[in-house]
């Protein structure tokens, strides 16, 4: 079992880049990760990184022997895993990034549902519409709303948001309400800075079956979906969200939706996770758990 940890510290150092971040991710001293690695070179009798002072490569031997390494992990996690489905041999850390869409109560009392049915799984939540780096933040998934940019990353479709325009009923009653595409530029808009790129994000509408695009005036610009429709609530202007972040305000009367005819498409709704050979099997649950419990989700603000 000692060449096996040595293994899984190994494994974190080279996703990782890092003695340092390593050390922090499996939650040990940063000594243990180096005499963790030191033991393993002089078991296999070869140096498995090069280090600087400003960075930790992999030797060419050091590449064969991740290689090998994730297979190996790989295996013995599905081993430990594949006689019980109830989830009690399924252990470990789940790290797991949502967006901030995502984080409503309903959701959450979804999840602890999932935390009961795999009591041996921690789950360690992140919120964040950022884009995250999974291997250097060392996350094991990431669910994310919206057109997926060209990565390594593996990407799973999970569904689809239905997107709606709202504004605040005190909005409405100052600037009126938009009855056509043609009235937003007399408007003003909450812009929504994408995580990626940090530029706003396109308004897109159909009209008449078509896709089309608009731009008219913002009045503030945010990067946090909560505080995106808090900015909506409080009448800076339109915004167009996810109906699963807006459905409590709607219902609740302090957002109201206009251009009801000219929703644009729904946004993918997809988990990323890194691309590898093998799924760890903490992963692999969680995917199906959660395909499955979207697919029960409230049909009015997520669609296959």
């Amino acid at each position: 079992m000692e060449f096996l940890q040595a293994m899984k510290v190994f494994s974190a150092v080279a996703e990782l880049g890092s003695f340092t971040h390593a050390a922090e991710v499996l939650q040990v001293g940063r000594p243990h990760v180096t005499r963790s690695i030191q033991e393993l070179e002089a078991a296999l009798g070869v140096r498995l990184f090069q280090r600087t002072t400003r960075s930790v490569k992999l030797t060419a031997e050091g590449e064969q022997f991740f290689a090998r390494t994730e297979d190996i992990l790989a295996s013995v996690n599905d081993a430990t895993s594949m006689f019980n489905q109830s989830g009690e041999t399924v252990r470990g850390r789940l790290r797991i990034d949502l967006p901030a869409a995502f984080s409503q109560q309903r959701f959450l009392d979804r999840l602890r549902e999932f935390n009961r049915l795999y009591p041996g799984l921690e789950l360690v939540l992140g919120v964040t519409d950022r884009a995250v780096d999974l291997v250097a933040e060392g996350v094991d998934c990431a669910l994310r709303i919206g057109e997926l940019p060209d990565s390594s990353l593996v990407g799973r479709r999970m569904g689809a948001a239905v997107m709606l325009t709202c504004a605040s009923p005190g909005y409405l009653e100052e600037h009126g309400a938009p009855l056509s595409l043609s009235d937003l530029p007399a408007h003003r808009r909450v812009n929504f800075l994408s995580g990626h790129d940090n530029r706003p994000l396109t308004w897109r509408f159909c009209d008449n079956g078509e896709e089309t695009s608009a731009t008219f005036h913002s009045s503030i610009s945010v990067n946090e979906s909560n505080a995106y429709v808090h900015c909506g609530v409080a009448g800076f202007g339109l915004i167009q969200a996810p109906g699963i972040l807006v459905e409590e305000h709607l219902a609740s009367g302090q957002l109201v939706e206009v251009l009801v005819s000219y929703r644009p498409a729904p946004w993918p709704v997809s988990l990323l996770y890194p691309s590898r050979a093998h799924v760890a099997s903490r992963v692999k649950v969680f995917t199906q758990w959660l395909s499955d419990e979207l697919a029960t989700f409230n049909q009015t603000w997520l669609v296959p």
